[in-house]
């Protein structure tokens, strides 16, 4: 036997018991035992009875129906390392599963059992199980059923949900019985919940979760996630080198040996040399062999099986097929055609081509695996150098980018290396590792070179608003042959404000000027000033001094606003804020008070912060509506502070643009009132004028003749200018236009247009109608004009005429005077008497003669306050 193959004691492990049904059918597990902890470097594990077999994991399978016959049944798990010759045992005891006894013998072993059964209690059944249905799976008892008659019942998924009906619940025992197969893959967990009621529906316990698990059992085949796979591998790829991965997924329950999965290769076209393997486990396949050609083979084929129950001949299994195709690689490296190279350059030189280095590559020409690429690898830690490639002839180009000097190095040592832009296999990379590098020197040439100004931008310190004339160090250049500033000179070249003059021998600064942080633009801390310095030789260098003005609190806070509408009641308050040009520690917090400290004020409105910067003013309900001008003080955390008045406005509206547009109309109506008053002011000092100037002609003229003194209405123009002019005892004037010899009387409110005069006139036996006389200079008169030379007596009406002829014509011009231009009724309708245009409906009125007895123009008064300044013209005085 094998036991005498070692020599040594054997170690026991610890024993594990295992509960089972008296029959078992082959194939199914019986449990799980820890190989590891016992031996964890078994290569061997073998069962001592044939009815049970071992896996790797630990799990234990029936060989065959198992049946116990008996209480108990034991048997020996061997585990053994070959390699140290080690060997332990694990005692394995299975014990039947006892019926649970409706009896109960004492009151002890009633409460025991009672505490273990009505709990989650551990149940599963066998998955697609053939019966006998329906399937007794556990009895459920509760406490209570010492003491009363208990009804049992369950629901959950399988009860009273889907799949319906699957369970069902002995009443009376508390007996469970599954009714039908179940498909694990379908469900794997039934939840169920138990009760315990009396008759009359007491509830005697709490209700009992009681899980069902379905047990997997092994009845689906793993299956490829891809019919064909297809990889590529580069050529000569090393040992190990992964081609890809195969993957199979199985739908039976995870971390089982059902779902065990092993891959391997079944078939490969062509058959040798065999290069591929594949891990059982991951499915990852790697090249095992280190020929691998392209140019001998293109293309493999390899048939791929997986298998589950970790590749056991029981195992079920499926295949797949995987497709590798072999591209080509860099499997020849650039050299370089000797190992040492030499070049010059003058200091201070950049962007110079110094040096051609060529290279030979014996892969495809304009490919990736031939276009060398270069690398400076050492040597050029400070950037003064660059390498490319010649895409034409696949040479290196070394330059020289950045200048270099000869007081700090008189020369470079580089070392260049050379690969392709395609990566290189690992044997090319190992066997060219001496070949591909190659050593440069640079020589540098000395110059006599000019002053330095180093570094470019030096920085000093100035507080600002210092005293003019203060002094501080300012740039410093030097000679980089004697790496000293004695024999430089400095100049400013750019000073933006001129706040400092510089000495030319030191290159410090004086400040000439008040220097205001504020006053930079865009504001800024640093003030930068361009410096030249010059040797003895005239070269120079050109620098920044850069200076750093440090901030003080000359700036008090400012208010942004200088006035506001507030609408109430809608707006309960305005916010106001304020800036200060200072720096932060010179500014905010701000504090906002009122500066007017009368009672008035501090009653209306009030001011409380709102955050470092703004503060809310409000105002009281009784505020009225008006402006008022508030003036504010704010403050700085320093103390600087400031006063200013706001203008704040206190409408009556919902939005403040409403206000604003109010104002803009209330303008507009008072700017037609005042040009209305001054016009009106204009026409009554007119009227005034020509009745001063009619009084005094009336005075130095000979009045008319005793013939003329009858005559009502003549005609009249005023405006023209004429040979004979006379002026009757009442005031009116006679005139001869054109030698026409006819005489009239007038106004001065007659009008001239285009060279006509205005006129209104009465002859006797005419009619009584606005006719145009369209004589030379005659228009618009009330009869038609007699033509040729006419007598003064010709125009002579008796009273009772004139007034007939004037009083409807009189009253239709006082009415169309009495309306707007919109023909409405107009109370106060400032109007001027003069020409009224061509076609007027209302004709016109040059003047009106008074009868030579006074009382006969008593009918003047009752024309109404329009025809007062013309009353007074006419009445005798």
């Amino acid at each position: 036997m094998w036991y005498e193959v070692f020599s040594f004691a054997c170690e026991g492990c610890e024993k594990v018991t295992f509960n089972i049904p008296s029959e078992l059918e082959a194939d199914k597990i019986v449990g799980r035992v820890n190989l590891k902890e016992c031996l964890r470097s078994a290569d061997l594990i073998q069962s001592g009875d044939p009815d049970f077999r071992v896996l790797d994991d630990g799990s234990v399978y029936t060989a065959s129906n198992v049946v116990l016959s008996d209480e108990n049944r034991s048997f020996t798990i061997w585990l053994s390392d070959t390699k140290t010759q080690t060997q332990k045992k694990i005692k394995v005891l299975l014990e039947r599963q006892k019926k649970v006894l409706r009896k109960r013998d004492t009151k002890e072993a009633v409460l025991r059992r009672s505490k273990r059964r009505w709990a989650p209690i551990p149940c599963s059944m066998q998955e697609n199980s053939l019966g006998p249905f329906p399937l007794f799976l556990q009895q459920v008892q509760s406490d209570a059923a010492q003491n009363y008659t208990i009804f049992y019942s369950i629901s959950g998924r399988g009860v009273d949900q889907e799949p319906l009906n699957l369970f069902f619940i002995e009443k009376d025992t508390g007996n469970l019985y599954c009714t039908r197969p179940v498909d694990r893959e379908e469900y794997d967990i039934f939840d169920l919940i138990a009760y315990a009621s009396t008759a009359d529906g007491y509830s005697a316990d709490l209700p009992l979760p009681l899980p069902i698990r379905v047990e997997d059992e092994n009845d689906n085949h793993p299956i490829f996630t891809e019919a064909i796979y297809n990889f590529e591998i580069p050529e000569s790829s090393r040992v190990g080198t992964t081609v890809g991965v195969v993957c199979a997924t199985d739908r039976d329950e995870p971390d089982t040996m059902h779902t065990r999965l092993k891959y391997s290769i079944l078939e490969q076209t062509p058959r040798s040399p065999g290069i591929f393997a594949v891990h059982p486990s991951t499915g990852v396949i790697t090249i095992t062999s280190h020929y691998l050609d392209r140019e001998s083979v293109e293309k493999y084929s390899l048939i791929m099986k997986v298998q589950d129950m970790d590749g056991q001949f029981f195992g079920l299994m499926s295949t797949s097929t995987c497709m590798i195709t072999v591209k080509d690689s860099n499997d020849n490296a650039p050299t370089f055609k000797q190992n040492t190279y030499e070049a010059s350059v003058e200091e201070n030189a950049y962007n110079v081509e110094i040096l051609r280095i060529p290279v030979e590559d014996k892969d495809l020409i304009n490919t990736a695996n031939w276009r060398a690429n270069f690398t400076i690898l050492k040597g050029n830690e400070n950037g003064h150098f660059k390498i490319s490639t010649d895409k034409e002839t696949n040479e290196g180009v070394l330059w020289v980018v950045k200048p270099l000097n000869y007081e700090e190095n008189h020369q470079v040592i580089l070392e260049i290396g050379a690969n392709n832009e395609a990566p290189f296999t690992r044997d090319v990379a190992l066997r060219m590792a001496a070949m591909n590098r190659a050593l440069v020197t640079v020589h540098v040439r000395d110059q006599d070179e000019g002053p330095e100004c180093s570094p470019a931008a030096q920085y000093v310190r100035i507080k600002e608003n210092s005293a003019l004339g203060s002094k501080v160090n300012g740039y410093k250049a030097y000679d980089p042959e004697t790496r000293s500033s004695n024999g430089l000179r400095y100049k400013k070249l750019h000073d933006p404000k001129g706040w400092i003059t510089m000495d030319e021998i030191s290159g410090s600064i004086t400040t000439s000027k008040i220097l205001d942080r504020e006053a930079m633009t865009p504001r800024n801390d640093l003030y930068n000033i361009t410096v030249l310095a010059i040797d003895q030789d005239g070269r120079s260098c050109t620098g920044t001094l850069v200076v750093n003005i440090e901030d003080v609190n000359d700036n008090p806070p400012e208010i942004l606003q200088s006035s506001v509408t507030v609408c109430k009641p809608k707006m309960k308050y305005t916010d106001i804020s304020a800036v200060d040009p200072d720096e932060p520690i010179h500014g905010a917090p701000f504090y906002f008070t009122l500066a007017n400290t009368s009672p008035e004020m501090n009653r209306i409105w009030t001011l409380t912060k709102v955050n470092d910067t703004a503060a809310r003013l409000s105002y009281q309900k009784n505020a009225e509506f008006q402006e008022y001008s508030v003036p504010i003080t704010v403050k700085d955390r320093e103390g600087q502070s400031t006063t200013k008045t706001l203008r704040i406005n206190l409408c009556d509206c919902t939005h403040p643009s409403q206000c604003l547009a109010a104002r803009r109309s209330a303008g507009v109506i008072l700017g037609k009132w005042a040009i209305l008053a001054i016009l009106l002011g204009i026409a009554l000092l007119f009227s005034v004028l020509l009745t001063l100037v009619c009084g005094v002609v009336s005075a130095k003229k000979k009045s008319f003749p005793e013939d003329l003194a009858q005559q009502n209405l003549i005609i009249s123009n005023t405006e023209a200018p004429g040979d004979d002019k006379v002026c009757s005892g009442n005031g009116f004037m006679t005139q001869t236009v054109n030698n026409s010899g006819q005489g009239f009387c007038g106004t001065m409110g007659s009008g001239v247009k285009n060279g006509g005069q205005e006129t209104i006139e009465m002859a006797k036996g005419g009619h009584q109608t606005l006719e145009s006389c369209r004589g030379t200079g005659h228009h618009h008169t009330l009869d038609s004009c007699r033509g040729g030379p006419a007598e003064v007596d010709n125009c002579r009406y008796t009273y009772s005429e004139w007034h007939s002829f004037t009083q409807p014509r009189l009253g239709e011009k006082l009415h169309l005077c009495n309306q707007n231009e919109d023909h409405m009724p107009s109370q106060d309708y400032v109007l001027t008497y003069n020409y009224e245009g061509r076609g007027s409906p209302a004709g016109s009125v040059g003047c009106c003669s008074e009868k030579q007895e006074e009382d006969g123009l008593d009918f003047l008064n009752n024309l109404g306050a329009k025809f007062i300044t013309l009353a007074e013209t006419c009445t005798k005085r």
